[in-house]
């Protein structure tokens, strides 16, 4: 089942796209697909955190919960982008991606004052 998202600011480099899908990857749980709703050549993966990342506690300010509607903390949803490039699977812990479930309203931001690292190897933080 695909979810429809609305990103509040287009993502880094794409300086026009908003929409997109959310897609499960099949038999890998917490693991998505967003894909452009307007480019179907623009994929990203990305990782729900509350699912592979139990220790990945990010801070957010009530102006980046703002961009997502304001959802309680238990509501929100947080995702993370892998990287496959270098030959090793990481995740961006520095930038995630909040999501209000119930809105499809969904910002990437960055954590300002937070020392998670851009690129972690995903073995490590799983």
């Amino acid at each position: 089942m695909s979810t429809r998202l609305a990103f509040a600011a287009p993502l880094p480099g794409l300086s026009d796209l908003t929409e997109f899908t959310l897609e499960p990857v099949q038999d890998a749980v917490g693991l998505y697909s967003l894909d452009s709703a307007t480019s179907p050549d623009i994929r990203f993966f990305v990782l729900d955190a509350a699912t592979h990342l139990p220790d990945y506690t990010p801070r957010f300010s009530a102006e980046q919960l703002a961009l997502v509607g304001s959802p309680a903390r238990q509501q929100l949803s947080v995702l993370t982008m892998v990287n496959t490039s270098d030959r090793e699977a990481t995740v961006n812990l520095l930038a995630p991606v909040l999501v209000n479930p119930e809105t499809g309203a969904c910002a990437q931001v960055i954590l300002e004052g937070q020392d998670w690292p851009l690129r972690s190897p995903l073995g490590a933080t799983a």
